[in-house]
């Protein structure tokens, strides 16, 4: 059973330190929090729809992240473009439950990239702008986060 309170609290003290804009030193553009334990019928109502536990950096509803996480549960995300919100990006890179994608309609002129990380309880996507310097420290930032997640069994 996931405590709420002390994730909220964790990801607040996560977040504050490491996203925001590149060029104020923090190393994510953006990141999100989604529930892996949602129900993804199609059938009918909105609660049927990804839970978006957190997120900074990016205002997503629900359908914004549907077709990513429907991707991670039927573990195709590699083999096929996936969106998050107007973007579209392309896995490059894949190892265990971590894949890195870079955006390929991406208006910055360094590029922009996601990581998506699938855990039992939830999927995290860190999103960040430039090229290989930018994705190792958004790599770091990302896996702090894990690491305090799996301490907490959260």
């Amino acid at each position: 059973m996931v405590e709420w309170g002390a994730l909220h609290a964790l990801w607040e003290k996560w977040a504050s330190a490491c996203v925001g804009y590149s060029d104020a030193g923090e190393p994510l553009r953006a990141a999100i929090l989604l529930n892996n334990n949602c129900n993804m019928e199609v059938s009918s109502s909105s609660r049927y729809l990804p839970i978006i536990v957190e997120q900074k950096g990016t205002k997503l509803i629900p359908t914004d992240v549907r077709q990513l996480i429907e991707s991670v549960k039927q573990n195709n995300l590699h083999a096929e473009f996936f969106f998050i919100g107007a973007s579209k990006y392309l896995v490059t890179s894949v190892h265990d439950h971590w894949y890195c994608a870079r955006c390929v309609n991406a208006t910055n002129p360094a590029g922009q990239g996601a990581i998506v990380v699938q855990t039992a309880a939830f999927i995290l996507v860190t999103i960040y702008e430039g090229s290989i310097g930018a994705a190792s420290e958004a790599m770091a930032a990302t896996d702090y986060l894990m690491e305090q997640l799996s301490r907490r069994n959260l």
